[in-house]
């Protein structure tokens, strides 16, 4: 019989290594709802991450700010083109215009008499009250020194940039299902570690009663006792991690952009787990070939050149043609309103020259350069937080294969060592405290292992957000 003792004992121990397996639970499965009823449908990954990229109110938010950058540059693009308008109306004055045509008295030539004639003052009606008229004008901007062609830039990148935010909030809705879904999955597991560790205590439980009431006296009821006191307070323990089961999987369903009363159990019954080694300096590169966040400071860099050609404009003058279709209707013939009068065109060109503005455009040159040099800066932080970045998760991808190697050995050894222990304590050949020592060690060997598998997984999709593609698929 084993009499030393190396751990310990009753609801200490028990305490210690319950809490361990609930703090390796509650890292992993987090949700902002907790299932209280509802329906509880059963899918796997792929059908979960579909129904998040059609569900998930994110995407329809990104979406519009797309649409609208590229009504914006749209809008811009509207400017190579002619501007036409087309006017039309209605006036009436409060009387007619009309001219008064002083008296004049008019000798004749000898020739016909010599006669003088004097002719009375005279009312003439220029323009009627009434008169309709209908204009079309157009402009056509030829030249303006760049000006343009620096606000299509500017509008174009910024349509880059909400395009890699769609990207940006594909690949994060991803992330949070793959982590969630393999939560979910890992609460599982140990909701079933709990389950099946109970039963085992249970069992431990009755035949401690049995062997100390029967037995040899080996067995003392302080033993039983203290047996009692870690199966009760192991069963509270099990109704924490079926909470976090239903956390995890409303959580899950919460992601997928479903209602809050809607939960999602996996279909998968195991988180996989496949050793892989990659080189960091070639992820890296690829980083800055798919990364999201890179591609949309390349394209703010654009849209900021862009407006500096804008501001560079200003030095510029602006050529342009004008003219107009006119057509006039007077209530009445007579004055102005004769037929060369009532229609006509008129064909021009317009010519702006800046002289001075106050130095309005030396500053905001300045002040576009000044922000091309600030994201250029930014670009180069940018770079150096993706590759450190992507080195600390492939250095915890390298340290969470190793974790899953020795805790999956380490869960081995505990499961044959709580088998033997159990067979040897029928035959009191070792004391009650190693048997629930045994059997509490094979479950937190189980949680470890467990959530080393669930780490792994879940850095491996921490990956494929921060490079913006599946890692293995590019390797390949």
């Amino acid at each position: 019989m084993v009499t030393e003792k190396t751990w310990p004992e009753g609801i200490g121990y028990a305490a210690i290594i319950i809490l361990l397996l609930l703090t390796l639970v509650t890292g992993s499965a987090q949700s902002r709802e907790i299932q209280k009823k509802g329906d509880i449908q059963k899918a796997g990954l792929e059908m979960c991450l579909k129904q998040a990229l059609e569900n998930n109110r994110r995407r329809p938010a990104s979406k519009f700010a797309l649409e609208m950058a590229q009504a914006q540059h749209r809008q811009t693009l509207a400017g190579y083109w002619p501007q036409i308008t087309a006017q039309g109306g209605y006036s009436r004055l409060d009387e007619a215009v009309n001219f008064n045509y002083p008296a004049t008295t008019v000798t004749l030539p000898p020739r016909m008499g010599g006669m003088s004639i004097t002719m009375p003052e005279q009312e003439i009606n220029v323009l009627n009250e009434k008169s309709y008229t209908a204009t079309i004008e157009g402009t056509w901007l030829l030249y303006d020194g760049g000006m343009r062609e620096g606000y299509r830039e500017q509008t174009q990148g910024v349509v880059d940039m909400m395009k890699q935010e769609v990207r940006r909030t594909d690949l994060e809705i991803i992330d949070s299902v793959k982590r969630f879904y393999w939560g979910a999955v890992l609460a599982k597991k140990l909701h079933q570690v709990g389950l099946d560790t109970l039963a085992r205590m249970n069992a431990t439980l009755n035949l401690t009663e049995i062997m100390y009431k029967e037995g040899s006296g080996t067995v003392k009821k302080t033993d039983w006792l203290n047996n009692k006191v870690m199966v009760d307070t192991l069963r509270s323990m099990v109704a924490l991690l079926e909470k976090n089961k239903l956390m995890s999987r409303a959580a899950l369903a919460n992601t997928m952009g479903l209602s809050w009363d809607k939960s999602v159990e996996p279909e998968d019954m195991k988180i996989p787990f496949a050793s892989f080694d990659i080189d960091t300096g070639e992820i890296v590169e690829q980083a800055f070939a798919f990364n999201p966040d890179w591609a949309k400071m390349d394209a703010g860099l654009k849209a900021a050149e862009g407006e500096l050609k804008t501001a560079k404009s200003g030095y510029f003058p602006k050529l342009a043609l004008t003219g107009d279709l006119h057509k006039w209707w007077p209530e009445s013939s007579g004055g102005l309103a004769t037929p060369e009068n009532e229609q006509g065109w008129t064909f021009g060109i317009g010519v702006e020259i800046p002289l001075f503005n106050g130095m309005l455009t030396k500053n905001k040159i300045a002040a576009a350069r000044a922000a091309i040099a600030k994201i250029k800066e930014e670009q180069f932080l940018l770079k150096e937080g993706i590759g450190l970045q992507v080195r600390d998760i492939i250095l915890s991808l390298r340290a969470a294969q190793k974790i899953c190697d020795a805790s999956g050995s380490a869960l081995t050894a505990a499961t044959e060592n709580r088998g033997l222990n159990v067979r040897a304590y029928q035959n009191e050949l070792v004391e009650t405290d190693d048997v629930i020592q045994a059997q509490l060690m094979e479950a937190m060997m189980s949680a470890q292992h467990y959530k080393a598998r669930y780490e792994h997984v879940a850095l491996r999709s921490r990956l494929n957000l921060t490079v913006g593609a599946e890692v293995l698929k590019l390797m390949e």
